[in-house]
């Protein structure tokens, strides 16, 4: 836990669960308790990359649609009115505590182009370096692989990668991996460490039906997968108590600890 505590270098995933209501509609206590913990966080010393989803749930929620759409024009148009949106929510939040956030739309493409990658790790060293936090998306408008990696689960772990970071931390709605279906089972009991994800790992996540946000937690264990194979430890747990952050510096069990791998 060692590693946890010193962690400097932190990317944290907000997935969509954890900034809208069912109805897509900003979760506003939820929002604002969370960027006031992180900004905490900022204020300790700690570099703060996020990751953030909601882009689509946002802007059908502004459009007053009751659902989201299922074609991918729409589903487009609409992540670009909702990351408007988003924007305007961090900047204002954020900007409460006195910390400037940044904009970076990516695609999963740019991965496969070492010289493109490396103008991204440097635009994020240099922010980091202006002490600005950065809060990543996919960019839905042009890029349709979303539908295929899940809610940004990936690409935070990639994120995480390219800034070397310490630590990835994934908020979604339940708080850690269960041996069973929590939601099914009263008894299930969450595993608290992963020192390791192999077959049996992925086979309950799998077998279990673990599915929450819109990635699910095999996505998550794809994420975990890619992460502790960089030397990142990554935490999966739930953003219904956003001061819990607060307990994973302390040293507290919170959520599923999947422990880094040595490269």
């Amino acid at each position: 836990m060692e590693n946890i505590k010193n962690a400097k270098k932190i990317v944290i995933k907000i997935g969509t669960s954890t900034l809208t209501h069912k109805s897509g509609n900003i979760n506003i206590k939820r929002f604002e308790e969370l960027i006031k913990v992180i900004a905490d966080l900022k204020n300790s010393g700690k570099d703060i990359i996020i990751v953030s989803s909601g882009a689509v749930g946002v802007g059908a929620g502004k459009l007053g649609l009751r659902e989201k759409p299922s074609d991918i024009p729409s589903k487009q148009a609409i992540a670009a009115i909702g990351q408007c949106e988003l924007m305007y929510l961090y900047d204002k939040l954020f900007g409460e505590y006195n910390h400037n956030v940044a904009q970076v739309l990516l695609t999963y493409s740019f991965l496969t182009n070492e010289k493109k990658v490396n103008n991204v790790k440097n635009t994020f060293n240099k922010l980091l370096e202006f002490n600005t936090i950065p809060i990543v998306n996919e960019n839905d408008t042009v890029s349709t692989e979303e539908l295929e990696f899940g809610d940004n689960d990936t690409l935070s772990a990639y994120v995480a990668g390219i800034v070397d970071a310490d630590l990835l931390i994934i908020l979604t709605d339940i708080d850690g991996l269960y041996n069973e279906n929590p939601r099914e089972n009263p008894n299930a009991k969450k595993i608290d460490v992963v020192e390791k994800i192999d077959d049996k790992i992925l086979s309950i996540a799998s077998s279990t039906n673990n599915e929450f946000g819109t990635g699910g937690m095999i996505t998550k264990l794809k994420a975990g997968e890619i992460a502790t194979k960089e030397g990142i430890d990554m935490i999966v747990m739930s953003s219904n108590i956003p001061s819990d952050l607060y307990k994973v510096f302390d040293g507290e069990n919170v959520g599923t600890l999947f422990k880094r791998q040595s490269k």
